[in-house]
């Protein structure tokens, strides 16, 4: 039903104002009462999981996993294998922010059976770092990517940020050199955008002059590929650059609509018994979170089964968020249907408005596409 695990840390230092995720502060009294309810949530899990399943990827995300103790991390980590069962070559990443690690600790996090780190840089200029609330500045940055590899991490990704407010093309283009400057095997590169219910929604809503630029997100978008291909990393997915053979396997599952499991406050899952699966997601607020598990209840909010509709638009809009496309003869595969049957006059409208690609079997968002991706999607759901 799954074969991928994602754990929820929602918590922070400080919350940044243009996060709209499930986050807040770290409390006074440490993690060790939510690591016991992550423990828990597990285990009420695997009462209802199919025996024999082995996971192919775990991911530590939030909020700011990285406020997590080594030994915490471990413990985590063995009650996974022990629960799920754990491939030989198991994927898993922890996301930390730079201000929060140091030699010891990442070497810690290595020895805990962390093989991969998602450093959250965002900008190597620390004015922009200010404006958006980071608790770490841009020497800290490359000291955590330093101690990461003297910790033995060999597969390390870095989050990068454009569209800052007052952002200039050539102030981008710095932050891009700096982070190929530093050879991670993983780049992903984000628009920023202003949520509503943001502190950043209600500074910048009102300011044009710094808001966003459309034409200017676009460049910065397109210098991105240009500059990380030219680099030697691979564009495989609409945010995501790596060297070859370093793609994030979870992350590429959530795309492959691959079964996984989130445990954690705000968690969401897909579970895949049939081609359609159902999508889970746990209650938001800790108090009710926690008071589930206490009882002796999985904390779920809310759990939908998707439809034979739903489950075929995800397959179209989640698969062409990569590069390699989606592929004909898989949909039918796993829907029994024929592709163009159902989907023919819209794909015939985008690839002729240079939105989308036809390569013999594959069907594949152009670089244009890529830029307007919102506006293909639509079309599919």
């Amino acid at each position: 039903m799954f074969t991928r695990l994602y754990l929820h840390i929602p918590f922070c230092l400080r919350k940044c104002g243009y996060c709209a995720f499930n986050s807040q502060q770290l409390p006074d009294t440490g993690l060790n009462d939510y690591v016991a309810l992550l423990l828990e949530e597990m285990r009420l899990v695997s009462s209802v999981t199919t025996p024999g399943q082995q996971l192919d990827s775990i991911y530590f995300g939030g909020g700011t996993p990285s406020l997590l103790g080594s030994g915490q991390v471990a413990r985590l980590i063995e009650n996974a294998t022990e629960l799920f069962g754990r491939g030989p070559d198991c994927e898993i990443t922890l996301e930390a922010n730079p201000g929060t690690v140091d030699q010891a600790l990442l070497a810690d996090f290595r020895s805990a059976g962390v093989n991969r780190l998602s450093l959250g840089v965002q900008s190597f200029d620390d004015s922009f770092l200010d404006c958006l609330g980071r608790a770490h500045n841009a020497y800290q940055t490359r000291k955590a990517f330093s101690d990461a590899r003297t910790a033995g991490f060999s597969n390390i990704s870095i989050d990068l940020m454009h569209s800052l407010p007052a952002q200039n093309i050539t102030q981008w283009q710095t932050d891009l050199e700096q982070a190929i400057r530093l050879s991670p095997e993983h780049i992903s590169v984000y628009g920023l955008t202003v949520e509503e219910g943001t502190p950043f929604y209600d500074r910048y809503r009102c300011s044009s002059s710094e808001k966003p630029d459309d034409d200017l997100s676009a460049d910065m978008f397109e210098m991105a590929d240009d500059l990380l291909s030219a680099a030697g990393f691979e564009h495989y997915e609409i945010a995501n650059h790596a060297r070859p053979g370093c793609r994030s396997r979870h992350n590429s599952g959530y795309w492959l609509r691959d079964g996984y499991r989130g445990v954690g406050v705000g968690a969401h899952s897909l579970l895949r018994n049939n081609a359609s699966g159902v999508r889970l997601c746990n209650l938001e607020r800790m108090e009710e979170y926690a008071e589930a598990l206490l009882h002796g209840e999985l904390p779920l909010f809310e759990e939908t089964r998707l439809t034979e509709d739903d489950a075929m638009s995800e397959f179209i809009f989640l698969g062409l968020r990569m590069a390699d496309g989606i592929e004909f003869s898989a949909f039918e595969r796993e829907f029994g249907q024929s592709f163009f049957e159902v989907y023919g006059a819209a794909i015939d409208e985008l690839v002729e408005a240079g939105l989308l690609t036809r390569e013999h079997d594959a069907l594949r968002l152009t670089r244009c596409g890529m830029l307007l991706s919102n506006q293909v999607f639509s079309r599919f759901v």
